[in-house]
């Protein structure tokens, strides 16, 4: 399974979120980002403990890394753009792609975000849930 990696992030996330996803608030520059926030959401779903992964598959990776992506503010803005831009590289590079509307996969990272942080277990399974609808392969 292939990884994101911080150079992924910064030359095609981050730019793309800064194109495409630029609205009426721009993304700061990439050397603002808050010191090993981004590092740890790239690392966390390719964890394991006592040689089990603690995300198994692709799609609970897939899901951990947008929620840590958009609930741990790597960046000083465009947090939730990015998590999207990252989560598209992501899949991308695994030959899969989300098939659902631009205004739907909005409005989900959005829920995302305002999200409560006790309720983080039932907020990566509503997102493990959701990539599983929409996922496709390439």
């Amino acid at each position: 399974m292939e990884t994101v990696s911080l150079k992924e992030v910064e030359y095609l996330s981050f730019r793309l979120a800064r194109e495409i996803f630029s609205f009426n608030e721009p993304i700061p520059d990439f050397s603002t980002r808050f010191p090993n926030v981004l590092e740890s959401c790239l690392a966390v779903p390719f964890q394991s403990f006592s040689g089990k992964s603690l995300y198994p598959n692709f799609i609970s990776k897939a899901g951990i890394l947008f929620y840590l992506m958009v609930k741990n503010h790597p960046f000083q803005n465009g947090n939730k753009r990015i998590a999207m831009t990252t989560l598209l590289v992501f899949l991308h590079k695994n030959k899969k792609w989300i098939k659902v509307n631009a205004q739907e996969l909005y409005n989900f990272t959005m829920w995302i975000a305002e999200s409560p942080p006790k309720l983080k277990t039932e907020t990566v399974s509503a997102v493990e849930k959701f990539l599983e609808t929409y996922i496709i392969n390439l």
